[in-house]
């Protein structure tokens, strides 16, 4: 079991920093559709330099590592209440080195466990098999891909496609409604698994294991294998493109699997994942616990160092074609207002980590230090601790701000905030408030958490810590940290153009395909 709980400790630790070659091709086709000069194409060359970053690092890829879920098949005889000690040992360790996130919090107190362990965290799933061997599978699904998970029962309405029927074309229209409304805030250009059939809670455990297919793979059922084509083709049709910038890039893989329903349901499952498709696989040796072989290892490796030398020869297009903007805060409403939609900025300076613990204390209390001009970044990072007691950034990419949008508007004009970082967009209330205020919304790229961690100079301060760490307030040290403006004080927003613009798209796509 020590031999089994190292090769779970190395397999978290893969997972978390090195996507795995399948992924890595599917995020290289996507670079190689996109137009050169664009918000997207900018958003891929920091999603390919923080690849690399992450590879060099060992760090996290992105700093919200999920809820570990391990889907493990193993021989008659071998112990699995052993097996389940040694991995979650494994996760506490790996935890305690920042690689991962520490993730778990109590649904009532709201405290986290600083570990990562606790009630049905890990998700560990047990298969008994005739193999030799034991067969261990990986997924850490960040909370924003999670969030844009979501299930239809047929028939139904479907906003830009009408009703969808119980039949293949009902379906067809369920997944490209799926890939809509996750726009940017499941971190695009995504993967998505999906699940025919069962009834609630199977058909989302069918949309998941989906996830667990290589990206490459042919789907045995002609029908499933038709649909999976058809879906890779129209929706990246639809123009959100990475991050929900509009572009060629919406989705990078589909895999969808059917089960029996009952007659009276019939779900359709989708389970959303984003470009940081971290997922790996290990064969053990069960008489030493010893890894005989990892998975996910076929076909040809990408070397995005190469591809980071074409990125460097494309800034100089991409700085010709956009105004770059320096801001070191405090901001005043003047240099805000002076900021557009499509504007790129690099800030330098103190910035302070906001998410929704902090939004929902500063309606009702005071701010633990002066936010007036100052800049709020929705951000959860992974924090070490060196031996002299200072702390370090690890990961610090940004989380999905929507979350965020019933607080934001009131906090920013309660306490003077003038700009606030995140991925995804906010709403009509938020944007409302930009232009009352004279506020902004900077959209960085999602999961680039070594990217921006590496802007971050040093960590000044943190303030409410008993929030845990993703939640509590880190005064950040910034040096260039670049976003784009997507939402300004004059009532512009990327996001709510693309959401339009996709809308529309979605529409040509009302009629049967399939008989």
């Amino acid at each position: 079991m020590e031999k089994f709980q190292q090769s779970m400790y190395d397999l978290i630790v893969e997972t978390s920093t090195k996507l795995p070659k399948d992924v890595r091709r599917a995020i290289a086709r996507a670079k190689a559709r996109e137009n050169a000069g664009t918000r997207a194409a900018m958003a891929l060359d920091t999603i390919v330099e923080n690849i690399q970053m992450a590879d060099e690092n060992v760090s996290p890829i992105c700093q919200d590592t999920g809820l570990p879920t391990f889907k493990i098949k193993v021989p008659v005889g071998v112990n699995q209440m052993e097996m389940k000690k040694a991995i979650r040992a494994a996760i506490a360790e790996a935890t305690k080195n920042g690689k991962l996130r520490p993730n778990s919090v109590d649904s009532l107190t709201g405290k986290n466990s600083g570990d990562n362990l606790g009630e049905g965290v890990p998700v560990i799933k047990f298969e008994q098999w005739e193999n030799d061997y034991i067969d261990v599978r990986l997924i850490l699904k960040g909370g924003g891909c999670e969030n844009k998970n979501i299930q239809y029962s047929l028939p139904c309405e479907l906003e830009g496609l009408g009703r969808a029927g119980r039949d293949l074309d009902g379906i067809r229209k369920c997944i490209l409604h799926a890939v809509y409304q996750a726009q940017g805030q499941g971190c695009s250009a995504g993967f998505i698994g999906v699940g025919i059939g069962g009834d609630r809670s199977s058909g989302y455990e069918l949309a998941k294991e989906q996830l667990f297919r290589p990206v490459d793979d042919v789907n045995p059922i002609e029908e499933l294998r038709q649909l999976e084509e058809y879906i890779m083709e129209n929706a990246n049709k639809l123009g959100i493109g990475t991050m929900g910038f509009g572009g060629e890039s919406t989705l990078l893989g589909c895999k969808i699997g059917v089960m029996h329903r009952i007659p009276a349901s019939f779900f359709v499952s989708v389970a959303y994942n984003c470009w940081a498709f971290r997922r790996m696989g290990v064969k053990i040796d069960p008489a030493t616990g010893e890894i005989i072989e990892w998975l996910y290892q076929d076909g040809e490796d990408v070397d995005f160092s190469k591809e980071l030398e074409k990125a460097e020869a494309a800034v100089a297009l991409e700085q010709g074609n956009t105004r770059v903007i320096d801001l070191v805060p405090p901001l005043s409403e003047e240099q805000v207002r002076q900021l557009r939609v499509g504007d790129v900025v690099r800030i330098s300076g103190v910035i302070y980590t906001g998410r929704d613990a902090i939004h929902k204390y500063l309606m009702d209390h005071d701010a633990p230090v002066d936010l007036n001009g100052q800049i709020i970044y929705h951000c959860g990072p992974v924090m070490l601790k060196d031996e002299e007691g200072r702390w370090h950034a690890k990961a610090a990419g940004p989380t999905t701000s929507i979350r965020e949008e019933p607080y934001q508007g009131d906090i920013m004009k309660k306490f003077g905030v003038r700009a606030v970082i995140g991925k995804g967009g906010m709403g009509a209330k938020t944007l409302q408030a930009l232009k009352e205020h004279g506020g902004v919304y900077l959209n960085a790229i999602g999961g680039a958490a070594q990217y921006y961690a590496d802007c971050i100079k040093s960590v000044e301060g943190v303030d409410l810590l008993e929030f845990g760490i993703p939640e509590a307030m880190w005064h950040l040290r910034v040096e260039n940290f670049t976003a784009v403006v997507t939402m300004d004080s004059h009532g512009n927003s990327l996001h709510e153009d693309v959401e339009k613009s996709s809308l529309e798209k979605l529409s040509q796509f009302k009629e049967p395909v399939f008989k």
